[in-house]
């Protein structure tokens, strides 16, 4: 099938993928099986990422109980829905010590086309998912992605995804909180789970159990079949604020607490095996390009930060200070992303093609909380980029040293989204504008008084639009020379059956980093 979107009845069936299991298989292969009961065996549905011109990256997890230490999980992917024509077919090892998460990884694949895939195993048959490779290095293909974030289980459901799933986007960019840590909490549309001492997480099967929560909501599990993604976390996929091995509460094991953490974050999620974390460490920031229209580098945000600036006495995290009252503010070596990551990040631009998308967690855009009379009493949140203003610098400054084309910021974070154009120096009133800016609302996680959000509007021009109660996400149309974008608001994020309404529409020219309401 060629790499245009289906028509009208293919549409129709894709809305049903990732609900439910398919029939029953027999012949599996002669090794040890959980017994063919009618439990779900693929429970959580199945996901593809990392969409390649030859390869890509399926996912599943066996579900259940009684599972032996390893089962044997068969996958194929096919050119076409009903799976008459498979293309690729293998065998994965299903392991108790990953939680029996499996990551296949097929190769030599034909560029820019749409695939299906699904998965065996225990007498049972996957849902079936639907992803894509990218296009050929010498093409210059169009672009229909999404970006979300910050999806809080007990804020509210998830009608935003029911949507994503009704696009059927070339590729879906998760730009963090995919889980929330947080202890169950009453009185909420629904409940996290429960922990033991009513605790957050901080034990590998805390995290997993989260993980596990979130994975059982439909509309997710459609959105991940629906199309590829591409990932990168923020805070809440480990602990609200971290800054590389500084836990918020200043935890002597919280070394121990971020591995937990990222193991688990690598089991459920479509990564590949070469991502697999090793102790505490597990790398997510990654490159790749979309043929010749444009390049999409993902960062990491929390792995290799410096602690925030001025944290209150025995904690960690982020606080709001005054600017003048912050010595460490000014201190040009602290670095968001860490200096390797920086020292990368300006190695990735790529000048040759149209656009560069920058997926990152956090609202770059300058928000301190200015006073107008009285410049002394500025107000900084220490966890943004505004806490780190030199680190900003380097890499805006990068962009106009090296005449980045299409340069655009993909964030999240801040339950909220903001338009914005960045200025290589936010300062300087003369200072070039090198680069525009979508930060994406959450999913279901609250924002704060709209009040705040047009306060900084009035403060800052260069921020086209901010609303902080609406929820949603952000859907795209690149093609060579224009960007599209649409805020699209779900009417109630309190029933998942919700409508969703276009707030907004801006355009993008890629030779210039202004924004154009539409």
């Amino acid at each position: 099938m060629p790499a245009n979107l289906p028509d009208s009845r293919q549409r129709r069936e894709l809305l049903g993928l990732g609900l439910g299991l398919g029939t029953l298989l027999t012949g599996c292969a002669p090794l040890p099986q959980p017994p063919q009961d009618s439990q779900p065996r693929f429970a959580y549905g199945v996901a593809s990422g990392q969409p390649m011109p030859d390869r890509l990256v399926l996912w599943t997890m066996l579900t259940g109980s009684a599972l032996p230490a390893q089962v044997e999980v068969q996958w194929e992917l096919a050119a076409d829905e009903g799976f008459r024509n498979v293309v690729a077919r293998g065998s994965e090892w299903a392991e108790a010590s990953w939680s029996h998460s499996v990551h296949a990884e097929p190769g030599e694949l034909a560029p820019g086309r749409w695939y299906w895939y699904r998965f065996t195993a225990a007498g049972q048959r996957s849902p079936v998912g639907r992803t894509r490779t990218a296009p050929a290095a010498d093409e210059m293909a169009p672009l229909h992605f999404v970006t979300a974030s910050c999806q809080r289980w007990d804020h509210g459901h998830w009608a935003a995804w029911r949507h994503v799933v009704q696009e059927a986007p070339d590729l879906i960019i998760f730009l963090g909180d995919y889980i929330y840590e947080s202890a169950a909490a009453p009185g909420r549309v629904r409940a996290h789970n429960a922990l033991p001492e009513g605790r957050s997480c901080r034990t590998l099967a805390d995290y997993r159990a989260r993980h596990a929560l979130y994975k059982t909501d439909p509309a997710l599990q459609a959105a991940h079949a629906i199309a590829p993604w591409m990932m990168i976390w923020d805070d809440h996929e480990v602990e609200n604020d971290y800054a590389g091995l500084r836990g918020q509460h200043l935890q002597p094991d919280f070394a121990a607490q971020r591995a937990a953490a990222y193991q688990a974050y690598w089991e459920f999620l479509p990564f590949p095996k070469s991502a697999a974390p090793r102790g505490e460490h597990m790398r997510i920031h990654t490159r790749f390009d979309w043929g010749r229209l444009a390049r999409l580098i993902c960062l990491d945000g929390r792995q290799y930060r410096d602690p925030q600036a001025c944290a209150k006495p025995g904690r960690g995290g982020s606080t709001t200070v005054r600017q003048a009252e912050c010595a460490e503010l000014e201190d040009p070596r602290r670095s968001l992303l860490g200096m390797a990551q920086e020292q990368w990040l300006a190695e990735s631009w790529n000048p040759a093609q149209r656009w560069n998308l920058l997926a990152q967690p956090t609202l770059m855009s300058r928000a301190v909380a200015q006073d107008r009379f009285d410049p002394e009493r500025a107000q900084v949140w220490t966890d943004g980029w505004d806490g780190y203003a030199h680190a900003r610098q380097r890499l805006l400054q990068t962009v106009l040293d090296r005449r980045i084309n299409g340069c655009v910021v993909l964030s999240g974070d801040v339950h909220a989204t903001y338009v914005s154009e960045l200025k290589a120096d936010p300062l300087a009133a003369g200072s070039p504008r090198v680069a525009t800016e979508f930060c994406g609302t959450s999913i279901s996680s609250h924002g704060w008084a709209q009040s705040r959000t047009d306060a900084l509007l009035e403060m800052y021009p260069l921020t086209r639009y901010g609303r902080a109660d609406e929820r949603g996400y952000l859907s795209f149309r690149l093609e060579p020379h224009l960007l599209r974008a649409e805020v699209r608001s779900v009417l109630d994020p309190n029933d998942p059956a919700s409508s969703i309404r276009t707030a907004a529409r801006f355009a993008v020219e890629a030779s210039r980093p202004v924004i154009q309401r539409i």
